[in-house]
């Protein structure tokens, strides 16, 4: 499970509600700042569309063909404004979002918080002005990292012909900022290379900034559409946020837990069971009005976007038996691997197992029994043999 997605915004936001919503996990939601002291980790899981239906399996590893495949959650303590310079709770839940390959920035669409999070009466902020900050914290955030030895390190490149791409990397490493970041971006910007010396600050925040879009790329959560106006919600979508009801989310997954409804995470409705009581058929009709209007909770869109649009992920399925779909103990299509699209069969055997993937011979489309090379682009939902030397 490699992949890691955060969750940051300020105090008061609803990341514990939208956590809480993904994992099911027992966490501390509370209407004061820094309820999150330390990051909550926990498994979420990226929604996908099950091969079993279409081969006519059951596989027993999904809901009626919907597939889940777990990623790791990170809900990280509340940052405020200034948090780069240790105001708030600091650096140490900035250090939190390092190991993140993307983020999702939950925001109090209704605007009853302040900027520092601070419960402040519906509708008098606005949520607009949240959008930035998370983005400049983490800009600033890596420009402190690199401003503090960017002399003498620019000396060292010019004096002993050091690399600057490894250089900046090396320093930015704890960031998740790895070489090949540091090369896409500084090809972008007409910086002269021999004279890393000469760099503005002005220039150093710039490159900190693109390679903080680059490593960390970022989806925004318009938390809390329930309490939220229309006007508010519109605008957020207008710059690209994705309106969510973390709390109505809670709900309908406790409800189907307990087997008051079906619901599958992502669908855009729920079934009832039969015997429900009056107040419980009325709380689950407001929020059934609440999905008919917007198509959902939305939080399984937040995770489903981030994974395959912002990090670009597909899944495969691997198995040992390819006319069955198997893995050698019969159980049908029993793994799903997420991995960047462009990767091919000889990557998925180095995930499936190091031994397997130095072996790689070639592998096998189950669906066509083709031989695939190892430098053939796996597609979202193959189903692949892998053949090795034992």
């Amino acid at each position: 499970m490699a992949v890691s997605i955060a969750l940051a915004g300020k105090p008061n936001s609803g990341k514990s509600t939208f956590f809480k919503a993904v994992t099911l996990a027992n966490v501390e939601i509370a209407n004061y700042p820094f309820t999150t002291i330390d990051a909550n980790h926990g498994v979420a899981y990226v929604r996908a569309v099950c091969p079993c239906r279409e081969l006519k399996l059951d596989c027993g590893n999904c809901r009626d063909g919907v597939r889940f495949v777990p990623i790791e959650m990170i809900d990280v303590a509340g940052l405020v404004p200034d948090a780069h310079k240790g105001r708030g709770l600091g650096n140490e839940f900035l250090d939190n979002l390092r190991q993140a390959k993307a983020i999702i920035h939950v925001i109090d669409a209704s605007g009853g918080t302040d900027i520092e999070g601070n419960p402040v009466p519906v509708g008098s902020h606005d949520p607009l002005g949240d959008i930035e900050f998370l983005e400049h914290e983490i800009t600033m955030w890596m420009f402190g990292i690199l401003k503090r030895n960017w002399e003498r390190l620019s000396r060292k490149v010019q004096a002993e012909g050091l690399k600057l791409e490894e250089t900046i990397a090396g320093q930015l490493e704890g960031a998740g900022i790895t070489d090949g970041h540091v090369k896409t971006i500084l090809t972008r910007l007409k910086l002269p290379r021999d004279k890393p010396q000469m760099w503005t600050d002005e220039q150093i925040i710039e490159l900190s900034d693109m390679l903080r879009a680059e490593s960390k790329p970022l989806i925004i959560a318009a938390n809390k559409i329930d309490a939220a106006s229309q006007e508010n919600i519109e605008k957020l979508v207008k710059v690209g946020a994705i309106p969510v009801s973390a709390a109505a989310e809670v709900a309908l997954r406790m409800a189907d837990k307990g087997g008051a409804i079906k619901y599958i995470p992502g669908d855009a409705d729920f079934v009832e069971s039969p015997n429900l009581t009056d107040a419980q058929k009325e709380g689950l009709q407001k929020i059934r009005l609440l999905m008919k209007k917007n198509g959902g909770t939305g939080i399984q869109k937040c995770i489903n976007e981030t994974v395959f649009k912002l990090l670009d992920l597909v899944v495969v399925y691997p198995v040992e038996d390819e006319n069955r779909f198997t893995d050698k103990m019969g159980r049908i299509l029993p793994d799903a691997f997420l991995l960047k699209k462009g990767s091919t069969p000889k990557d998925l055997a180095f995930m499936v197992h190091t031994d397997i993937g130095k072996g790689f011979l070639y592998a096998v489309d189950a669906r066509t029994k083709m031989r695939l090379g190892e430098k053939h682009e796996l597609k979202n939902g193959d189903i692949v043999k892998i053949v090795a030397v034992k």
